[in-house]
């Protein structure tokens, strides 16, 4: 293959070729990775669910986890957690109780530096929420 053609294909797999879609997001990070999903043609759901993990006396849910992404082809659920890694404590403890709760649910979990990573992969960089 020549580095021109690689080059081209390089480019139409870029996310900047990716139409982007009518869809609010609560940060950033999630339009960016819906675009990658997007890109290698996953179809995709942008918090589809809401899982119970906490009940009340009356059986009444108080605490829930909506996971970010579902992507019906693979069955899965993907969490994207680009909190500075002090603060995922709490995250990482609703993804243990719903890991316990729903143990036949897939669920990914994109930490910050697996994000980064596979932003640097497609040459874009990602700073106080921008894609720059």
């Amino acid at each position: 293959m020549s580095s021109s053609s690689r080059s081209d294909d390089a480019r139409r797999r870029h996310p900047c070729v990716v139409p982007n879609a009518v869809q609010s997001f609560a940060h950033p990070s999630e339009r960016l990775f819906s675009l990658l999903l997007t890109l290698y043609g996953h179809q995709w759901v942008y918090e589809p669910l809401e899982f119970p993990l906490a009940w009340d006396d009356h059986g009444t849910p108080t605490r829930g986890f909506r996971p970010d992404f579902f992507l019906p082809e693979k069955r899965l659920f993907i969490e994207l957690t680009v909190l500075d890694q002090r603060l995922v404590t709490k995250k990482n403890q609703k993804v243990r109780r719903f890991r316990s709760l729903y143990p036949e649910i897939p669920l990914l979990v994109v930490y910050q530096r697996d994000f980064r990573a596979l932003l640097h992969h497609h040459d874009l960089h990602f700073d106080d929420g921008r894609a720059a």
